[in-house]
C-alpha cells in the first residue's frame, strides 16, 4: 500500500514462494502502475509478523536492501504493538507507529521455537 497525502494505492498477491523469489520485480511493477518510483518514498511501513517465516524474511530482506541503497528510513511494526487499539487499518499505520513511538530501522523479528 502506498499512502500519498489523501490517496491510497494498494495491491495484494498470492503467498506463494514465487512471489516471494520476485518481491523487487512486484514492488517496482506497482510503483510503475501507479506512476511513481521508489525515490518518491519518503518512509516505509513493513509489518514483521505474525506471519509466514519465508514471506516475512523476505520482505524484511528486500526493505534492508532499499534502505542500504537508497537511504530511505523504515518502521517495522506488528499488529500486536498497537495492543488496545480499535481502528487497526494500513492506512492508520503510520499514525500508530508514531502513537506508540516504534522506532526507524529497527527489526525485532519475532522467533517462535
Amino acid at each position: 500500500m502506498i499512502i500519498s497525502n489523501n490517496n491510497t494505492y494498494s495491491v495484494t498477491h498470492e503467498n506463494s514462494k514465487n512471489n516471494y523469489e520476485k518481491l523487487i520485480v512486484l514492488l517496482i511493477d506497482f510503483l510503475k502502475n501507479n506512476n511513481l518510483e521508489i525515490i518518491d518514498i519518503g518512509l516505509i511501513y513493513i509489518n514483521r509478523g505474525p506471519g509466514s517465516f519465508a514471506g516475512i524474511r523476505n520482505s524484511l530482506s528486500t526493505i534492508k536492501a532499499i534502505h542500504m541503497i537508497k537511504k530511505i528510513d523504515y518502521y517495522c511494526f506488528s499488529f500486536k504493538d498497537f495492543e488496545n487499539e480499535i481502528d487497526i487499518k494500513y492506512e492508520n499505520i503510520p499514525r500508530l507507529c508514531s502513537k506508540f513511538n516504534l522506532k526507524k530501522n529497527l527489526i525485532k523479528p519475532y522467533y517462535i521455537s
